[in-house]
C-alpha cells in the first residue's frame, strides 16, 4: 500500500493511499442566520458544528479533509478553524466564487447569489483525487452517518459510475418547531436510488408523519423512509459528469439570477439515465441543524446532551 505524506508547519503526517476525503461545503451566505454560522461555537468549548463531523469522520476512516469556502472570509476561517486540526487530520481548503465558470462563459453582473452546492463540489475537482463524501458545514450529521459512508468509501477505490448517499430515517430529521422540506428517496430491490423528490411541509402530526402531495392529499410517511440530508459519496468520475453538465444548465439558466445547480439535480440526471447509480445507506444517527438565529439554543443543548452520554468528549481538539 503506497503511503502520502502531508507537511504541515515542519510536521509530518502519514495518511494511508486511497482513505477517503470528506469535502466540506463551508461556502454558504448564512443570510437568514445573520452571520457565518459554520464559525459559530456551539459546543461547550467554542466547537462549530463542523468540528463535530470532522471528529466523528477521523474516527469512520477519513484521511484528509477539504474546505469549499469563500475568499472573503479565508482570514476568519484559518485562524478559527483549521489550525486546530493540526496534528489531528490533514487540511485543504479551495474557493467557490460566482465567476469560476466554464471557458466560454461569464457571470452576469448583476448575480449575487452563488451558484449551488454542485458548483461548490465541482471546486474540488483539482485537489480530490480519492472516493470522497460531501456534507454541509452546518448540518450535525453523527457518528453513525460517518461510520456507515466512511466503510462504503473505503471500498470505493477504482470504481466508476458507482455512488452512495446516507438515507437519515424521515423519524430522526424533523424539527421540534415546525414542518420541514426533505428530499424523500425510492429505492429499487436493491437499495438504489430511483428518485428524489423535496417534498414540503412534512411534520409529525397525531403521531404521523405528513405532508400534503401535489394533488392536495395526505401521504403518511413511516418512520424509517429516507430522505436526503446532503450527505453523499462519489468517486473522481463524478467530476467530469459534473463539469459537462454544468454547461448543459448554464446555456439553460445562465440568465436566470435565482437558478442554482443543486446536487439532487446533477444525480438525478445520472441516475435517470441509468449513467450512475447511487447506493441508498441506512443510518441510525438524529440529523439536527442550524437556519435561523432561533435554533442555535437548541443546537447547543444538543450537543451537550450528547457529550452527557458519552457520545463526544468535553474537548474536541
Amino acid at each position: 500500500m503506497r503511503i502520502l505524506k502531508w507537511r504541515n508547519n515542519n510536521c509530518n503526517i502519514k495518511a494511508f493511499y486511497m482513505k477517503p476525503i470528506l469535502f466540506v461545503l463551508a461556502a454558504g451566505m448564512g443570510s437568514r442566520y445573520g452571520g457565518l454560522k459554520q464559525l459559530d461555537g456551539l459546543g461547550p468549548n467554542g466547537e462549530t458544528i463542523m468540528d463535530y463531523s470532522i471528529f466523528d469522520a477521523i474516527r469512520g476512516g477519513f484521511g484528509k479533509v477539504v474546505f469549499v469556502i469563500r475568499k472573503d472570509f479565508e482570514d476568519d476561517f484559518r485562524k478559527k478553524i483549521i489550525g486546530k486540526y493540526e496534528n489531528h487530520i490533514p487540511v485543504e481548503v479551495v474557493f467557490q466564487s460566482r465567476d469560476k465558470l466554464p471557458e466560454g462563459f461569464v457571470c452576469p453582473e448583476d448575480r449575487t447569489k452563488p451558484w449551488g452546492t454542485n458548483h461548490a463540489v465541482l471546486m474540488g475537482k483539482g485537489v480530490i483525487k480519492e472516493p470522497f463524501a460531501v456534507i454541509n458545514a452546518d448540518d450535525f450529521y453523527g457518528r453513525d452517518s460517518f461510520a456507515v459512508l466512511g466503510k462504503e468509501l473505503l471500498n470505493a477505490s477504482g470504481r466508476k459510475n458507482d455512488y452512495c448517499m446516507v438515507g437519515f430515517r424521515v423519524g430522526n430529521t424533523l424539527s421540534e418547531s415546525g414542518s420541514v422540506a426533505r428530499g424523500v428517496c425510492e429505492s429499487d430491490a436493491d437499495g438504489y436510488l430511483t428518485t428524489v423528490v423535496e417534498r414540503t411541509a412534512i411534520e409529525r402530526i397525531d403521531g404521523e408523519i405528513q405532508f400534503i402531495d401535489e394533488n392536495g392529499k395526505k401521504v403518511v410517511l413511516d418512520e424509517t423512509v429516507p430522505v436526503s440530508m446532503n450527505m453523499w459519496g462519489f468517486t473522481p468520475d463524478y467530476f467530469d459528469y459534473s463539469e459537462d453538465f454544468f454547461k448543459v444548465f448554464l446555456r439553460d439558466n445562465i440568465g436566470n439570477p435565482k437558478s442554482e445547480y443543486f446536487i439532487p439535480l446533477m444525480v438525478n440526471e445520472l441516475v435517470t439515465k441509468r449513467i450512475a447509480r447511487v447506493k441508498i445507506l441506512d443510518t441510525a444517527s438524529k440529523w439536527f441543524g442550524i437556519t435561523y438565529a432561533a435554533d442555535r439554543q437548541g443546537v447547543v443543548d444538543k450537543i451537550q446532551a450528547l457529550i452527557d452520554t458519552g457520545e463526544y468528549p468535553d474537548k474536541l481538539f
